[in-house]
């Protein structure tokens, strides 16, 4: 039987998609069995007719022997219940899912050794590539993936060789946005709770803050470093902020979880936000506006980064042009209730004096 010139090209979920006459991601989820069950039984079959007639899974499969891939790709994130990585997730396994490939995801809870047995588990598997959250700036991980010269593309870090490329948000301007927002309602003596200085976003960040500080001419002595990017400690770390410099009015903390254990600081304390001491985070978290009071924060593109992630990896995986370079997006302000001009006893007590 001469078969159709049609089964002899690559069909893709597009190609299904358009016979079938759906959505393109309904076709993933109709040929995803985890997925099947929230499509109904008419559209799922028409989609699985139109796959069988164009040969699409006959030629998924060969290609995958032809090319020794598995059209898995590798995902390791240090916290799964962090509210910055959902949106990047979706968007990942959106455009993986567009593309024919599926995803395991992993987190790390930021613990090396964790994170090599997740790694020697995908490595088992064959993934074809790898898109990493959990670099440091000198990581033996991302070193020797980059040797193996498997295609690797890091989010929201970077190891800062250029082993491999990175997509990052710009967190220079971002830590300015802030501080600028800050000098504007009058506060000069603002502390920092900065990130882990071995992880690239937290060693940017307190950058970008003693940069903007320079810049108005306001010193950042301010600066207390929190073990990790997490909520308690952001309360450890705003103590001992506080006990250090008692006379800060606002708090720039390198993210939002730091920041909501600020909150809890505060109230420990006795203070009041913003009216005693104005507080601002990083990353624009989907509860941030639900505190009290609604948070002032920097968002980042979250959606964006995973999209960049996934298109640059394939691109690698392809072996078609790809960026070496970093993606570097643009963060943006977003003003809430947690920021206010300080109290005008505190404006004159530090009228005389550079902090």
């Amino acid at each position: 039987m001469k078969r159709s010139k049609r089964r002899s090209q690559h069909v893709t979920v597009r190609d299904v998609a358009r016979a079938a006459r759906v959505h393109f991601s309904t076709v993933s989820r109709v040929m995803n069995p985890h997925t099947r069950s929230q499509i109904t039984e008419s559209v799922a079959k028409r989609v699985l007719k139109a796959a069988e007639r164009l040969g699409y899974r006959t030629n998924a499969l060969a290609a995958g022997l032809r090319t020794r891939r598995s059209r898995v790709i590798g995902v390791i994130i240090p916290y799964i219940d962090s509210p910055l990585y959902p949106p990047i997730l979706l968007a990942i396994e959106e455009i993986l899912s567009e593309n024919g490939y599926v995803a395991i995801i992993s987190n790390t809870q930021n613990d090396p050794a964790r994170e090599e047995r997740v790694l020697a588990e995908m490595m088992a598997r064959q993934i074809d590539g790898l898109i990493i959250g959990t670099a440091t700036r000198h990581d033996p991980v991302v070193k020797g993936w980059a040797q193996r010269g498997a295609p690797l593309v890091m989010i929201n870090r970077t190891d800062q060789t250029g082993a491999a490329p990175s997509i990052i948000v710009d967190d220079l301007v971002g830590l300015g946005l802030i501080v600028d927002h800050l000098v504007e309602l009058g506060h000069k003596a603002i502390g920092h709770i900065a990130g882990p200085q071995q992880l690239s976003t937290g060693a940017a960040r307190s950058e970008g803050f003693r940069k903007a500080m320079a810049r108005h001419g306001l010193q950042a002595d301010a600066i207390t470093i929190a073990e990790d990017f997490t909520r308690e400690a952001g309360r450890r770390a705003c103590h001992a902020l506080l006990n250090q410099f008692p006379d800060i009015t606002a708090i720039a903390a390198a993210n939002d979880l730091l920041a909501l254990g600020c909150y809890e600081a505060l109230q420990e304390r006795g203070l009041s936000c913003p009216k005693d001491v104005s507080m601002t985070g990083y990353n624009d978290s989907v509860f941030v506006d639900l505190l009290r009071p609604p948070l002032t924060t920097v968002r980042i593109p979250q959606r964006e980064i995973g999209i960049q992630a996934a298109r640059l990896l394939l691109e690698k995986i392809e072996e078609r042009r790809a960026l070496a370079r970093d993606v570097v997006l643009r963060p943006q302000l977003i003003i809430r209730q947690s920021t206010a001009t300080p109290r005008a006893s505190v404006l004159l007590s530090n009228s005389s004096q550079r902090f």
